[in-house]
């Protein structure tokens, strides 16, 4: 989410009057690739770019390609190919061992299918959402990059325009949903097969971080530099700079208002056994998902029998205590790393072990 909200930043800043642009997409992933699908990269006729595609092997041809796209005012796909020992093909010799999909499309602010536009609408979202892409296919030439928002299905159903499939196409978007995972899927149409890329997007990652100390600092900073929305609850007449810098301030006094969803987590980081205790009071209630508690075990032990229900709360499957994986952190910056990366993995359901432990590919494959 913060690669897009950097893209819809930078387009909202231009001067349409003067500058054109294009968007490059990744729908499609076969194999092997440094980027999946969903990576973007926002391309100015003047040939500044912002976001990838790539490790940045693939950028320098999706520059030229969205370039001529912005010069033709037309969308294309192209197919990366870095699985061939082809010389004239682009990516060869990178070792990703993939094939990838981009899509080029140019880009008008009185487009009702332009993408970023359409991205702007979703991103404050708070829930899943699902935007529907029409990449390629005999059946839909002429509606190449044709984008929509999944609302409801009756929106849907009305406004999709090959509507031989779509029973087929709204199936997969409740899989995607359901799933939270993006797909791409081809479909047979009354005209010829039809490629299309469901993406499912997530909202950003809320972290709530309570505390009064100065460790409190590089978990907001780290958070923010993850593109996570990081919220600390603090005394805020004593609250430093740099944590208004980078997270948004809530004084403690209104702790028991803070909304909580599916995509939260909560830190508690007190140092202090009476104030963590009444704020994990708060949020069990709640359906947060995840709460981390600082400390030893023994000190969450000691704040759960603090608690009405102690057994209750130490068999609570939410609560990380003591929060963090086991890198050996010593210093705030490193147990703000064991924290983020615990977090990370956690949402991402994974183990949040070594790589080199995992068997078979890195990433979960469409």
């Amino acid at each position: 989410m913060k690669e897009i909200r950097s893209i819809i930043s930078a387009y909202a800043s231009i001067d349409l009057a003067l500058t054109r642009a294009a968007l490059a997409t990744v729908v499609r992933v076969e194999g092997s690739s440094y980027r999946r699908t969903g990576a973007r990269m926002l391309v100015l006729d003047d040939g500044t770019y912002l976001g990838g595609i790539s490790g940045g092997c693939l950028e320098g041809d999706a520059l030229r390609k969205a370039l001529k796209a912005i010069s033709q005012d037309k969308p294309s796909i192209v197919t990366y190919d870095t699985t061939q020992d082809d010389d004239h093909q682009v990516g060869v010799g990178l070792g990703c061992n993939g094939i990838i999909d981009v899509l080029f499309t140019p880009l008008h602010a009185d487009d009702p299918f332009n993408p970023v536009l359409l991205l702007q609408s979703v991103a404050p979202t708070r829930v899943p959402a699902v935007i529907i892409t029409i990449i390629g296919g005999e059946g839909a030439k002429d509606q190449l990059a044709r984008t929509i928002v999944y609302t409801n299905d009756e929106e849907f159903l009305r406004d999709f325009s090959l509507t031989d499939i779509a029973p087929s196409v709204l199936h997969d978007i409740k899989t995607a949903l359901q799933d939270q995972r993006s797909a791409t899927a081809a479909y047979a149409a009354q005209q010829g097969e039809v490629r299309i890329f469901i993406e499912c997007l997530k909202p950003a990652l809320r972290l709530l971080i309570f505390g009064s100390h100065y460790d409190m600092q590089p978990l907001a900073r780290l958070a923010t530099e993850l593109g996570w929305e990081a919220t600390a609850i603090t005394n805020r007449a004593k609250a430093s700079k740099e944590l208004f810098r980078y997270s948004e301030v809530i004084d403690r006094s209104l702790e028991a208002t803070l909304p909580v969803d599916a995509f939260t987590a909560a830190i508690l980081m007190n140092h202090d056994l009476a104030t963590d205790g009444r704020q994990l009071h708060l949020l069990l209630p709640t359906s947060i998902p995840y709460i981390g508690l600082l400390g030893p075990r023994k000190r969450s032990l000691r704040l759960f029998e603090s608690l009405q229900e102690p057994s209750a709360a130490a068999a609570d499957a939410r609560i990380f205590a003591p929060a963090g994986l086991d890198i050996g952190a010593l210093t705030p910056e490193e147990i703000a790393l064991s924290i983020t990366a615990e977090v990370q993995s956690f949402f991402a359901g994974r183990e949040g072990r070594s790589l080199r432990l995992r068997a078979g590919s890195i990433h979960e494959h469409n």
